[in-house]
């Protein structure tokens, strides 16, 4: 994991679980998920879709919108973003399953999907 991530992994909250005895699945998305490229600092754009069955926390929604916002000014590969975001998700919430996609935006001719999933 990038050592961004853990500076970037405060900006979240955890909050309790108010069904923690039911499994049910939570899915969260927005289109405006955005970074750099690394290569050539040119901005990337993405629509992540994160989806979880939450055990005794959930994610404060206000605190993922800051969150992803974060990486607005990271160069980063989507392979990272994608994995950091889920590696971040599952440090903070210890969920019970947890996915993260990310639909990168058509760039040279390339329409890039990452998904990364826990367990």
């Amino acid at each position: 994991m990038s050592g961004e991530s853990a500076g970037q992994r405060g900006i979240l909250e955890a909050i309790p679980n108010p069904w923690p005895d039911r499994d049910y699945e939570v899915s969260c998305e927005t289109p405006e998920l955005t970074c750099v490229c690394p290569r050539t600092g040119q901005p990337d754009f993405a629509t992540v879709t994160i989806s979880y069955i939450p055990a005794a926390s959930i994610v404060e929604l206000k605190s993922l919108k800051l969150y992803l916002a974060s990486y607005r000014d990271q160069g980063a590969f989507h392979e990272d973003v994608t994995n950091r975001i889920l590696a971040d998700l599952v440090a903070l919430l210890a969920p019970k399953r947890c996915t993260v996609r990310t639909s990168w935006n058509v760039r040279g001719g390339i329409h890039t999907i990452v998904e990364a999933r826990h367990p």
